[in-house]
């Protein structure tokens, strides 16, 4: 069976923080969140992770509640539960509690099983400066595409 292609991307979290390590995880979601995930109604803006007591979790992603969905519609911004290996957790706690790093979601998507997966990525926040570097490259990049396609 082939499903719609579903890729939610956080352009924000490029832009604000330098991306490190990434990782694929799972998402723990309810019948009526990844019906509207499949309908492409979700979205990773101000959302980030922290690890509590070994277990990795996603706050603040918003998922639209289910139009077709009764009284037992899930919440649009509840945490939602990661799954990762112990080692992939391990590595995301002691890097997480550095100084200066946090944990992104990067992009959200269904793969060919039909299964939501999230892209996270180890952050290192961005100064001023930095962020008008990458303007700067991105300027620069779509001037040559211009150039390129005259």
């Amino acid at each position: 069976m082939k499903f719609k292609e579903i890729n939610i991307k956080n352009r924000r979290a490029t832009f604000d923080y330098a991306i490190g390590d990434t990782f694929t995880a799972g998402i723990v979601l309810t019948g009526t969140e990844i019906k509207s995930v499949r309908l492409g109604k979700a979205s990773l803006v101000d959302t980030f992770c922290y690890v509590d007591r070994g277990e990795v979790w996603v706050k603040n992603m918003y998922i639209a509640e289910y139009f077709y969905g009764t009284y037992n519609n899930h919440l649009e911004r509840r945490d939602r539960k990661l799954l990762l290996n112990r080692k992939e957790i391990r590595q995301l706690e002691k890097e997480g509690k550095e100084s200066g790093f946090t944990i992104v979601p990067l992009r959200l998507f269904i793969n060919d099983r039909g299964l939501a997966k999230l892209v996270i990525g180890i952050g290192r926040g961005k100064k001023e400066f930095d962020k008008r570097q990458s303007i700067k490259e991105r300027d620069d990049k779509r001037a040559m595409a211009r150039a390129f396609y005259k």
